[in-house]
């Protein structure tokens, strides 16, 4: 370790240090899926054992170009420290409102996709018609679109979020949380691969096979089980923090 990556990576907690690498390599892997909107959308952790802070990245940045020292930490309350630097005030609504609302949450991802804000945009969402929704088709709420960076945005997505943790934005994009990393991100991938094959299959001529209810029914029991383990996602989060390794540049300073 160089002296400067030591000088530092002494500023911080074992701990923290270890989540903000994960942030970064979150970044990275969402620039290398290509779930970027220049410098808009947001990814966050919650610091551990500080539940009332979380990182987020300084709003300047490209996604490939973030760092583990880059990342700003800021409390629930919009308190900067350490660091400072510009961070995205409507990020801040919304990932303030995931962590007072949901306290299982440590990880929040939010995206622009064209196929998350093309079913944003949509009046019935998504539809049982794919594998890839039945993942989270139990777990998808839909929140109506607010006023951004407000309290009453802020409040009312913690009410919202109550219900389910892969969230269609109306008018505006996708938002998954969860309890890890690599299960935050599992869960806005299968998100985004369902809202694609819903836009997909309206370009058709004819409607889309329904999955059968029963199926439907069978797997909206099993799947929360299946979210909620800890391995939910990690050997596709390890594989990928490989492929954006591979393209160099290292996140980990």
């Amino acid at each position: 370790m160089s002296a400067v990556l030591k000088s530092v990576r002494d500023e911080f907690s074992d701990a923290e240090w270890q989540a903000r690498c994960d942030l970064a390599a979150l970044y990275r892997i969402c620039d290398h899926l290509g779930w970027t909107d220049i410098l808009a959308t947001h990814m966050s952790v919650r610091v551990p054992g500080e539940p009332n802070c979380f990182l987020i990245n300084h709003y300047e940045e490209m996604f490939h170009e973030i760092t583990a020292s880059s990342l700003i930490k800021m409390d629930l309350d919009g308190k900067v420290y350490g660091k400072q630097g510009r961070f995205n005030k409507a990020g801040f609504t919304i990932h303030s409102g995931v962590y007072k609302a949901r306290p299982d949450a440590n990880c929040a991802m939010h995206t622009h996709t064209r196929a998350g804000a093309g079913v944003a945009m949509l009046r019935d969402g998504l539809r049982p018609i794919s594998q890839d929704v039945l993942l989270v088709l139990d777990d998808v709420i839909y929140h109506d679109y607010g006023v951004p960076a407000t309290q009453e945005e802020c409040d009312a997505l913690g009410v919202s979020i109550q219900k389910g943790s892969c969230v269609v934005l109306r008018n505006h994009g996708l938002l998954t949380l969860g309890t890890t990393v690599h299960g935050t991100l599992m869960n806005l991938y299968m998100l985004e691969r369902a809202c694609e094959l819903e836009l997909i299959s309206r370009t058709f001529s004819e409607p889309p096979v329904l999955v059968e209810p029963s199926v439907v029914a069978a797997l909206s029991s099993k799947m929360p089980q299946i979210r909620g383990e800890p391995t939910w996602g990690l050997h596709e989060w390890k594989a990928l923090c490989r492929v954006v390794e591979a393209k160099g540049g290292d996140w980990r300073c």
